[in-house]
């Protein structure tokens, strides 16, 4: 079910998204060579603390999870795409890093991710998240009341397409709201004017998941979590949570 949010909840859930866009400054401004990605989780977890949010991410168990999700972020670095778990590991100079992180405040979930490098970026990371970040621009773009769905996954797949990359085709953007994920399904690639309709009050996370190979394929870690690249190649990870309304796509998860 798709439930269409009220001016005052996406009020809410401007709070919420707030929250997150905090969250990921300070871990971003944490990262650093030497700095463990368990480090980076703690540093999140005092900004949902000190804001009173609580994480839709700890405990979190799909159907496809061997265990509990156990930690606020996701911390997925160089080959590894989304979900990676925050462990003892240190950052090394050049390293990708994407970094996930949600919030649920006074009923309302925020949702975001970033991707950057740590360091010297290594040859093809700018290029790699630059073109994450187009494809994220436009998706939000493609958000307007009168489109479907189809129109925000053809446009984000149009720009990972022309910049050679691959994504993984079972994963993509959803609804938010009371919950972190909602219906409906936002696919990284689709046909324009097809799938749910765009109107005002509905809110997405839109999330393109490129993959600097130009391979679709991808392996899960042992962990059960951890989405890596078949080939090894770098992935990037960007994400807003996004309303549509009359006047246009408004990102609820800027600072």
């Amino acid at each position: 079910m798709v439930e269409i949010k009220t001016d005052t909840a996406l009020e809410a859930m401007r709070e919420a998204g707030r929250v997150v866009a905090h969250a990921l400054t300070a871990v971003r401004e944490a990262a650093g060579v030497g700095v463990s990605l368990a480090e980076l989780d703690e540093v999140a977890r005092a900004v949902l603390a000190a804001a009173g949010a609580r994480s839709p991410f700890l405990g979190y168990r799909p159907s496809f999870a061997p265990t509990p999700f156990p930690a606020v972020i996701c911390t997925s670095v160089n080959d590894a795409v989304v979900h990676g778990i925050p462990t003892g590991h240190r950052l090394r100079d050049g390293d990708l890093v994407s970094v996930d992180c949600g919030a649920t405040l006074d009923g309302w979930s925020g949702d975001a991710a970033i991707s950057f490098t740590v360091g010297t970026p290594r040859p093809g990371d700018p290029e790699l998240i630059d073109a994450t970040r187009r494809a994220l621009d436009a998706g939000i773009a493609a958000a307007v009341p009168g489109n479907r769905i189809g129109d925000i996954s053809h446009a984000i797949g149009t720009v990972a397409a022309a910049a050679g990359c691959g994504m993984p085709a079972d994963f993509g953007g959803h609804g938010i709201g009371r919950r972190m994920h909602e219906d409906p399904h936002v696919p990284n690639r689709g046909r324009p004017g097809r799938g749910f309709p765009l109107r005002h009050g509905l809110v997405l996370a839109i999330e393109p998941m490129l993959m600097a190979g130009g391979r679709d394929a991808y392996r899960a870690d042992p962990d059960g979590w951890t989405l890596r690249t078949a080939d090894g190649s770098r992935a990037a990870h960007i994400e807003h949570t996004v309303a549509i309304t009359k006047d246009g796509p408004r990102i609820l998860t800027l600072p």
